[in-house]
């Protein structure tokens, strides 16, 4: 076991790798979905895909490289909207294996990482098939957004009865500051760190999924509001249970979505 002296300056110096660390995947993250979006702004052709318009319903399937480059983008920009709120719990991870004396707490901490990105990249498959999915029936539009009301109003609606249910408050509860989720699932070494980190994240998928459908509605590549769900997101993360910050989200997007599908 270090000295305490010793442990703590290790801790600080930890502080510091995983704010550099996190901070620089989120922001290289962050770069290449600006840089879709610019390349999208004002054009119908799908990012990096030239030959491939969203104006209308595609009659052929698409091909591998399309489908690729759909994981692909979903993929990054999921990392770079959840990657903060993954840091504080990164830290906390890091902390508990040094004042166990591992000396592969940072090798542990990355495989923690790693399973957290694995559940996340999970989901960007699935993302990719459903943006697939509406394309080929014309319910996207050349912004890659809902071009029917209906499906609007579905997605709002759902998303915010979800935002209200038990089992978004459940996973919010292991997703906020982790100490209680830590003590339950602690597990030992690297492995156990990635089996930690994929548990931390199919949680943490579980709870936001909903609200990352909602880029459907207003656009995949929609700037303003793949920020603004981030900011939602990593605000359900920090703040303390009794604020229930999910039904002040949630109970807007049931109006908002039931005004959408009657307008439908």
């Amino acid at each position: 076991m270090m000295p305490t002296l010793s442990l703590e300056s290790v801790l600080k110096r930890d502080r510091v790798v995983v704010a550099l660390a996190t901070g620089t995947i989120t922001l290289l993250a962050w770069i290449y979905v600006l840089h879709l979006a610019a390349n999208t702004s004002g054009t119908a052709a799908m990012p990096g895909m030239p030959g491939m318009t969203m104006a209308a319903p595609s009659i052929r399937p698409w091909s591998a490289d399309e489908l690729a480059f759909a994981f692909f983008m979903w993929t990054v920009m999921m990392v770079g909207m959840m990657m903060p709120s993954v840091a504080p719990v990164l830290l906390h991870v890091l902390q508990m294996f040094r004042r166990r004396g591992d000396r592969l707490a940072r090798a542990s901490a990355a495989a923690f990482v790693g399973g957290h990105l694995l559940a996340w990249t999970a989901f960007s498959a699935l993302a990719a098939v459903a943006q697939i999915l509406l394309h080929q029936t014309a319910l996207l539009g050349t912004s890659m957004a809902s071009e029917s009301m209906v499906l609007t109003g579905v997605l709002l609606f759902a998303a915010g009865v979800y935002q209200c249910l038990p089992v978004k408050t459940a996973c919010l509860t292991y997703s906020r500051p982790p100490l209680h989720y830590l003590s339950m699932k602690r597990r030992d070494g690297t492995s156990g760190a990635f089996v930690m980190g994929l548990e931390h994240g199919g949680f943490c998928v579980t709870c936001c999924a909903a609200l990352m459908a909602l880029l459907f509605v207003f656009g995949v590549l929609n700037l303003f509001w793949v920020g603004a769900i981030s900011v939602l997101v990593l605000i359900e993360k920090m703040t303390p249970r009794r604020a229930h910050v999910e039904y002040a989200s949630g109970i807007p997007l049931i109006v908002w979505g039931m005004v959408c599908f009657a307008r439908g």
